[in-house]
């Protein structure tokens, strides 16, 4: 039966002059149209049997029309109430958000009933694409909260649409994603027609029974200005007086006008650099001669470190693994970084803790990586005295950005010489890139010492198949992880499932660490400085809801001048950072790092380094 179908039959009176009187067929079906003299007769009178269909049977079956109209219009008008009361997060789910009192459709109610028939049904129209559209929004914040632990930024992060596709193309595979992306289109096309459908039904109904509807919404008008007054709240102190959908386009609004103001503000901040105008030979003058190597573990965030259910296999691995770095001649120092990004967007993390600004949204990244910004990497260029290296193997396409940070040579997925297959979202294991950047790079001693920063992808979400290591002379060309990544898990298993996905994550960061202090103990030497941390925590199915931001620190040197220069950080010794380590910002690191192995900008101490 059509959302259009009314379910009385009173008298529509709002049309001056005349009344008309509801017949049987669809009002808002316009007329049939003429048909021609050479229009087939059986076609016809298929199209009249079609059109009178709905009308012979409530003719012979009124009981079953009526429950059916009732019931169709009962459900628009769920799904009215849903698209109003709908939170943004899942842990607001619950009966008593639900049960609230939504003062738009009093509101909606009022005004479609005081216009007339055809600006009635336009707006109505237009007030169910906006509700599909709060629907949407609200989906992705879902989404956006349970991922990144923030809500959706309708300015920036439709671009990240495409990520988020990509992601499910490597989870499921092309066919798999491609038909998600088909059955999402087609969801989002029928929600905003089912929707204008629903408010026109009950825009319909409320014409057809004006003056108990106009007794209704006084009513209804009145119960929620005494709710509101009063300030009730008898369910798990939930207002029972709803205002949420005024107050969430209020505040995206106000969102949006923040964020396009952020963009000219934050671009004026970053042309304010203390550490710009340093003679390069004043530059990072404690580590010359070092190999520094800068290296993000993917999702190692302080939930790896603090979870009952992930830490004892992580901690048990930094343990071992200090114990083997101190007995090959290494110490080490942990601290705390507050990450600018959560669960993803990775190159947020990285792009902040380089630079020393504060970038949480895509438009400051494009900005900063447009401009003139000395990066970490980019000091140890303009030293002179280093060859710096980047080593990306998540990045598959070209990278602009490499020429920003300033390295003289960056290698991509397509660059490392990766013949093994892709570890669902990564595209090769941790232990093989490490060994394609000694191969390519580290084992070619020339002039200049090497800075690098190596970015590990092999505990990216979804954590599954996940590999394990293999003799470092086994590594090859990659080829051996053909029968790993086969005996693997499979990622929708894992994913899905609460234990399990806090399990392998735990593995996943475990295998990492593994990797990367494996490769320091067993090709490090004497000027070897490895500074490595997590870019963010993982998702909030891991780290929990409402989790900080938080992520490790490391630095681990042989020579103990390279610690000494960093004693007054009040970090904890070993790869471990203890609860009363200190917690920065991750944009203070940079002129922290700087101040630390080179001198002070304009010979007075930054803001940055004497903060916290």
């Amino acid at each position: 039966m059509s959302l259009f179908t009314r379910s009385g039959r009173l008298p529509d009176t709002d049309t001056a002059g005349h009344t008309t009187t509801e017949d049987d067929t669809d009002p808002a079906t316009p007329e049939a149209p003429s048909v021609s003299t050479d229009t087939p007769a059986e076609g016809v009178g298929r199209w009249r049997r079609l059109r009178s269909a709905p009308g012979e049977f409530r003719r012979r079956y009124p009981a079953a029309a009526r429950s059916v109209s009732w019931a169709v219009t009962a459900l628009a008008a769920a799904l009215v109430l849903f698209a109003l009361l709908m939170p943004g997060s899942v842990q607001y789910f619950t009966a008593a958000q639900f049960l609230r009192i939504p003062v738009e459709p009093i509101l909606g109610a009022a005004l479609l009933m005081a216009l007339p028939r055809r600006p009635r049904l336009a707006l109505a129209i237009l007030i169910g694409a906006g509700l599909a559209a709060l629907i949407v929004v609200k989906s992705l914040d879902i989404g956006f909260n349970q991922f990144l632990g923030r809500g959706f930024n309708i300015v920036l992060d439709w671009g990240l649409l495409d990520d988020a596709e990509s992601y499910v193309e490597d989870t499921l595979g092309r066919s798999g994603a491609l038909a998600a992306v088909v059955g999402l289109v087609t969801v989002v096309v029928a929600l905003f027609a089912v929707m204008a459908l629903a408010v026109v039904r009950l825009a319909d109904l409320l014409v057809g029974h004006r003056e108990r509807a106009m007794r209704g919404t006084v009513v209804a008008g009145t119960v929620w200005i005494t709710c509101a007054a009063l300030g009730l709240t008898p369910l798990q102190d939930t207002p029972v007086a709803s205002r949420n959908t005024i107050g969430f386009v209020q505040d995206r609004w106000a969102r949006a006008r923040e964020t396009l103001a952020d963009e000219a503000a934050f671009a004026e901040e970053a042309k304010k650099d203390a550490f710009a105008d340093v003679p390069a030979d004043r530059l990072l003058t404690g580590l010359r001669g070092k190999d520094v190597m800068i290296t993000f573990i993917e999702s190692y965030g302080r939930a790896a470190l603090e979870d009952p259910a992930i830490a004892p296999g992580v901690t048990a691995t930094l343990d071992e693994r200090n114990e083997a770095l101190r007995k090959a001649g290494f110490a080490a120092r942990s601290g705390w970084l507050t990450s600018a990004t959560y669960g993803g967007s990775s190159w947020l993390g990285h792009s902040t803790f380089l630079t020393g600004l504060w970038i949480d949204n895509q438009n400051r990244y494009r900005t900063v990586t447009a401009g003139e910004r000395l990066s970490l990497p980019g000091a140890f260029h303009k030293s002179g005295a280093w060859r710096t290296v980047g080593v990306v193997p998540g990045v598959q396409y070209n990278w602009p950005e490499g020429d920003f940070y300033g390295f003289d040579k960056v290698y991509d997925s397509r660059d490392l010489g990766y013949r093994g297959p892709k570890f669902s979202w990564s595209t090769m294991p941790d232990q093989y890139a490490l060994t394609a950047f000694q191969r390519l790079e580290a084992a070619k001693r020339g002039g200049k010492p090497l800075m690098s920063e190596i970015i590990l992808t092999s505990s990216h979400q979804p954590w599954a198949p996940l590999p394990r290591m293999v003799g470092w002379d086994e590594v090859g060309d990659g080829s051996v992880y053909r029968a790993v990544e086969k005996a693997g898990k499979d990622p929708a298993d894992v994913f899905t499932d609460p234990v399990k996905v806090k399990e392998e994550y735990g593995k996943s960061v475990q295998y990492s660490l593994r990797s990367l202090l494996e490769y320091v103990e067993k090709y490090g030497d004497d000027n070897t400085v490895l500074v490595f941390l997590g870019d963010h925590q993982p998702m909030a199915s891991v780290s929990g809801d409402g989790a900080d931001h938080d992520v490790p620190v490391t630095v681990v040197a042989h020579d103990p001048k390279v610690l000494d220069r960093i004693a007054d950080w009040g970090w904890s010794d070993g790869l471990r950072p203890g609860a009363d380590s200190p917690v920065w910002r991750m944009d203070t690191f940079r002129d922290r790092f700087l101040t630390a192995y080179g001198t002070e900008p304009n010979t007075t101490k930054s803001p940055a380094s004497q903060a916290g």
